[in-house]
């Protein structure tokens, strides 16, 4: 597969208390069309800061990040707010949606600055809405009347209704139960299945293991690379027998 992103020579660096903290160092790096790509390494490897920069969230400090062939890291602030709203995706482990809308609403918002088409928007909403699990009872009700699942599913589809060209997820099941991190890994999986380009970080080996490529970071610099077939296509102990091991092998 082509590379969606790649990044040449990029680094990240903080001023603490006067001195220069570097979180990523000299990172060169791709990240490939329709991948299933996540992101792990210890608590302060620079896993966060990475996704921020290869999203466009955050600029760095050096170096650059590439999307297709256009060096995004020399946008203007103004002009990485139209990218990421035309090609990006993002899904935290806060969810962020908005407390004074509905669950309809909060998806029509961000919606209708991209797509204008009002009725075969909402036509879309609402086909999304159900594939998520979100019935129709649930479309006027507001975000503090939804369980943390329900939340997280409609901010997946708030994160989709573009048709973004890539994914970021920023630990996404880090604030749910094991049944409602079950349902959202599956809907990734799903999505990724129809060819949807993912970064995930996380930290958690069984939301790891939904991905095909496992990117480890020790001090903002990749140390190793893990490779698997698609999510379903192959036996799952084997395939958390081969994570552990390379998770091991990486010193995690």
């Amino acid at each position: 597969m082509e590379a969606i992103l790649r990044t040449e020579k990029l680094c990240k660096s903080f001023s603490n208390g006067g001195l220069q903290q570097h979180i990523i160092k000299n990172l060169d790096m791709e990240i490939r069309e329709k991948d299933f790509t996540v992101i792990m390494g210890a608590s302060g490897s620079g896993k966060s800061t990475l996704l921020y920069a290869l999203s466009g969230m955050d600029t760095p400090t050096l170096g650059s990040v590439y999307f297709g062939d256009k060096d995004i890291s020399k946008y203007s602030n103004d002009r990485l707010a139209v990218f990421r709203r035309e090609n990006c995706g993002f899904v935290f482990q806060s969810i962020y949606l908005l407390e004074n809308m509905t669950v309809f609403d909060n998806i029509m918002t961000g919606a209708l600055v991209i797509q204008k088409n009002s009725p075969a928007l909402v036509e879309k909403v609402g086909e999304l809405l159900k594939k998520v699990g979100i019935g129709e009872n649930l479309w006027d009700k507001y975000p503090n009347q939804l369980s943390g699942g329900e939340c997280q599913r409609v901010g997946i589809v708030r994160a989709i209704i573009n048709d973004p060209k890539i994914l970021f997820a920023d630990e996404p099941t880090g604030a749910l139960n094991s049944a409602s991190s079950r349902d959202v890994l599956d809907i990734f999986t799903e999505l990724n299945k129809n060819g949807q380009s993912i970064v995930m970080v996380t930290h958690d080996i069984k939301t790891a293991l939904r991905g095909n490529r496992v990117i480890y970071l020790r001090d903002g610099a990749v140390i190793g690379e893990h490779q698997m077939p698609a999510y379903g296509t192959d036996d799952i102990k084997s395939r958390q027998e081969g994570l552990q091991r390379f998770l091991d092998d990486m010193g995690w």
